[in-house]
């Protein structure tokens, strides 16, 4: 394992780094908005799941293999940018009777344990079918593991590992600052039909961004 002072680094980086608004945090905040806290932290959990689904993934060499086959990077891209824009066009066309963020707004903390499986599938799949968050592993964690290190899969994996659980503290971050804005915020609670809206152009800018992609990059 690295000394002290580059574990410490590690956790910081990690920090800013999930601190960085993306898909990920959009699927919290969105979720949050819509249906309160525990929602959002439900969404942040399924998340973090699609994140070990990565680890495991690049500690074995799938990682490697993305890096290296256009083929490989491709089916992954255009599965993870159909299912954002798919994501997207749903917010982009709710209903315009009342808008989904708006009706959850009225039962904060009321989800069905249905809705939650449903949320943290979500989320699960959000990050699972992004191959960048996969070459990210690959291009992050290596630089912390000290070179001659005996068995370097197994510190990657501890790595990895220690990065996606500093990540929960900063996604039930995101998702009580979501859901306390949708409570006392009254602005927000008149706009949510438009945060719908935003929400699903966010995200099909997204799955366009990813559908772009012209191959491998380090960067989720």
């Amino acid at each position: 394992m690295p000394e002290l002072h580059q574990l410490l680094l590690f956790i910081a980086v990690g920090w800013l780094l999930n601190l960085t608004p993306g898909p990920d945090v959009l699927y919290i905040v969105s979720h949050a908005l819509r249906s309160g806290g525990r929602a959002g932290i439900v969404a942040g959990l399924g998340i973090t799941a699609g994140c070990f689904v990565h680890i495991a993934a690049a500690a074995i060499g799938v990682g490697a293999l993305l890096a290296a086959s256009a083929a490989a990077f491709n089916v992954l891209k255009w599965l993870g940018a159909a299912y954002l824009l798919y994501t997207g066009l749903r917010l982009l066309f709710a209903r315009l009777g009342g808008s989904r963020l708006a009706q959850a707004a009225e039962r904060v903390g009321n989800e069905e344990s249905g809705d939650l499986r449903r949320v943290f599938v979500g989320g699960f799949w959000t990050n699972v079918l992004n191959p960048k968050v996969a070459l990210f592993f690959l291009a992050f964690v290596p630089q912390f593991i000290a070179p001659g290190t005996g068995d370097t899969a197994l510190v990657f994996v501890l790595l990895g590992v220690l990065f996606n659980l500093n990540a929960i503290p900063v996604n039930i971050g995101w998702a009580l600052a979501a859901a306390w804005m949708a409570r006392r915020v009254g602005a927000v609670q008149r706009g949510m039909q438009g945060l719908d809206r935003a929400a699903g152009v966010l995200f099909i800018g997204f799955g366009l961004r990813l559908a772009l992609t012209d191959g491998p990059t380090a960067r989720p």
